[in-house]
């Protein structure tokens, strides 16, 4: 007896042609309707056809049976009855008497092939399979284009195409356990769930072996399946599996087959079936070429976008290569100090006078007091002499005294313990424990009250620090770098700064000259502050204009550096494009005494040789001709004042060589 079925099972319909004399229904793979929901119970009920009619009995499955909308424990079937199994309708068509053997036109496994009537048509509709798989460019709807074409062609059940993950350099290596199932599908186009579990590695393996295609009209009955035990796992009856080869070698397999019916692959279609695989297997490496093609384009595309970062950090570089180049070229042919002072711009000579004072310092341990107005850039010498001396390898620290209340300044250069003070809630170490075997660099020493004088002075000649609410000495080895705006000589006479303290710093000297009195350093110094600039706020740098220039060496700089570092980042942002005279702040555009900034004719050499001509005669002026004061107003070495004289031809008798002084180093 027979009993033809509508399936429908989650969105999917399906007819279907069964013998009996059971047919089993559950989740089970080994059931005659497989059917993966949690609602079904692994052997849920059966169809008995063994006897006059149709029985159903629910094998004692944990959701129950539902025929005609009511439940029931068995019942007798006829056509047009419902059943329901968990989310799965099915719905008798047809009983019928007679052998298992069914006829073509009742089976759901009808062959594109088989209804064709000449091999002309065949090969049309093989070509338009084959063209299909070139079309198609997308890899997982390939791979089940490729299943599906496969099992329309032959008339089977379900359908399998098998590969490695990755690709393998030795074929002749790959074993079935390296084969994944990449696609598994039901001829009604319904993907298969656990697709590894429904195919037999041992069916994979002779084909990988023998690299030819395996044909079986019956597999229960095939000798060369004796022993397999995957075979009756999996109730396999006719089975076709086909080699999927390019580049010499097997790189997969493609399986179709069916458990319901022997003999459903014919002999005489195995032919165009191979010819499939072997479209198929076009279809595949080229499949694998576009991905390779798509990660190498990724990979140019990270490898684009990692040297366009490059470049915008190569061009941040570069835009202050200009001013850097100035000041190599403003350095040519003049000796260089000996330290490596690249932080530091400045050509003039007054620069010059401060790099060889460095060079004096630099190997040395003894404390260095470092004087300037405000802005010249004393934490830049500190940190030079750091850097070129024999401690650059540890510690540099640097605190400004004048920035941190007098309460806690203690704390912070000598450490605290915890519970010393009210917010002590852990032990810290101070600046001094912090910079031991390096540098301490203390900015605005002149800011340090009498009582922090004293304590500092204590530690200085002891080399020891007591942390506040301790009892125990530390020992520390720190040179002392100190700095301060303020005339520390005069604070000394005046009571507001301790002479032994004073003189114990004050044992190394180096004085920074003002940016009004270092002229020649102006354009190279705004260039490249204003690249610096630019570079930090990632815009391009516009051109300082030769009448910019002049304006900027006219202005006096009581700020100094800083000041002009300001006025630089200013023009960046007010004048990204081009910076004009009218761009400066009103304070640059005009003098002290109220006289525009103009362009001046000429060469701006020969307009800041002028400048610098007029402040050496008015700076001699002031000191009534005494080369040594006058070169101390000026920032300069008396030697350099005595160059600067023979360059601008002052006669020696116009000045008076009273009054000579050692300059300190």
């Amino acid at each position: 007896m027979t009993i033809r079925l509508s399936i429908e099972h989650e969105g999917n319909r399906r007819e279907q042609v069964f013998a009996g004399p059971l047919v089993s229904i559950g989740r089970a793979s080994d059931n005659d309707i497989c059917l993966l929901n949690a609602l079904i119970s692994r052997h849920h009920c059966q169809f008995d056809l063994s006897g006059e009619g149709v029985w159903l009995e629910d094998l004692a499955s944990a959701n129950g049976v539902t025929v005609n909308g009511l439940k029931t424990r068995g019942a007798s079937l006829c056509v047009g009855d419902m059943i329901e199994v968990g989310s799965t309708a099915l719905k008798i068509l047809e009983i019928g008497e007679g052998d298992v053997a069914l006829e073509e036109e009742d089976s759901p496994f009808r062959t594109i092939l088989s209804e064709l009537p000449d091999e002309r048509e065949k090969l049309r509709v093989f070509a338009r399979l084959t063209r299909e798989l070139s079309k198609e460019q997308d890899s997982i709807s390939l791979f089940k284009l490729i299943v599906d074409d496969a099992i329309a062609l032959l008339g089977g059940e379900r359908g399998f195409l098998m590969f490695p993950d990755s690709e393998v350099e030795d074929a002749s290596a790959i074993t079935p356990e390296e084969m994944k199932v990449h696609v598994a599908r039901s001829f009604d186009g319904a993907d298969i769930a656990l697709p590894s579990t429904r195919v037999s590695l041992n069916i994979v393996k002779s084909v990988l072996e023998s690299g030819e295609s395996l044909l079986s009209l019956d597999a229960a009955q095939d000798e060369r399946f004796e022993g397999f035990g995957s075979i009756d796992g999996l109730r396999l009856k006719s089975v076709v599996c086909l080699p999927v080869s390019y580049a010499g070698a097997v790189r997969g397999v493609l399986i179709v087959d069916n458990r319901l019916r022997q003999g459903v692959f014919k002999e005489e279609d195995l032919e165009i079936a191979e010819l499939f695989a072997d479209q198929a297997a076009v279809a595949l490496q080229n499949a694998r070429r576009r991905q390779e093609m798509s990660q190498h384009s990724l990979r140019l595309e990270q490898s684009r976008r990692e040297i366009a970062a490059l470049n915008t950090e190569l061009g941040k570089k570069v835009k202050d290569q200009g001013a850097e180049l100035s000041v190599v070229r403003a350095e040519l042919g003049r000796e260089r100090a000996r330290g490596d002072y690249g932080a530091i711009v400045g050509a003039s000579d007054s620069m010059k006078a401060v790099f060889e004072s460095l060079d004096r310092i630099m190997e040395s341990s003894l404390p260095v007091l470092i004087t300037g107005e405000s802005g010249t850039g004393k934490e830049l010498i500190a940190r030079a002499i750091h850097k070129n001396g024999a401690r650059s390898k540890r510690p540099f620290i640097s605190e400004n005294c004048s920035a941190i209340p007098e309460s806690l300044l203690e704390s912070e250069l000598f450490g605290h313990v915890k519970g010393a003070f009210t917010g002590a809630h852990r032990t810290k170490k101070g600046l001094f424990e912090t910079a031991d075997s390096g540098t301490l660099f203390l900015d605005e020493i002149g800011d340090m009250s009498p009582a922090m004088q004293a304590k500092l002075l204590r530690v200085l000649q002891e080399g020891k620090v007591r942390p506040v609410g301790s009892d125990k000495l530390i020992d520390v080895d720190v040179r002392l770098l100190a700095a301060s705006h303020r005339d520390l000589a005069k604070q000394v006479s005046e009571g507001s700064f301790r002479e032994d303290l004073f003189y114990r710093i004050h044992v190394l000297t180096v004085e920074l000259p003002p940016l009004r009195e270092r002229v020649d350093d102006i354009p190279i110094l705004a260039e490249h502050l204003l690249a610096r600039a630019g570079r930090e706020a990632d815009r391009p740098v516009p051109v300082l204009p030769q009448e910019v220039i002049v304006a900027l060496c006219k202005h006096n700089w009581p700020g100094n550096v800083r000041e002009l570092e300001n006025e630089m980042r200013r023009l960046l942002v007010l004048a990204p494009e081009q910076i004009v005279l009218s761009s400066l702040s009103t304070a640059v555009r005009e003098t002290p005494g109220g006289v525009k900034a103009r362009a001046l004719e000429g060469d701006l050499r020969e307009t800041i040789a002028e400048f610098e001509r007029s402040a050496i005669e008015a700076a001699l002026e002031r000191a009534g001709g005494n080369k040594s004061q006058a070169a101390r107003a000026l920032g300069i070495s008396r030697f350099a004042l005595q160059r600067k004289l023979d360059k601008y031809g002052f006669e020696t008798g116009d000045v008076s060589e009273a009054g000579e002084a050692k300059l300190e180093p």
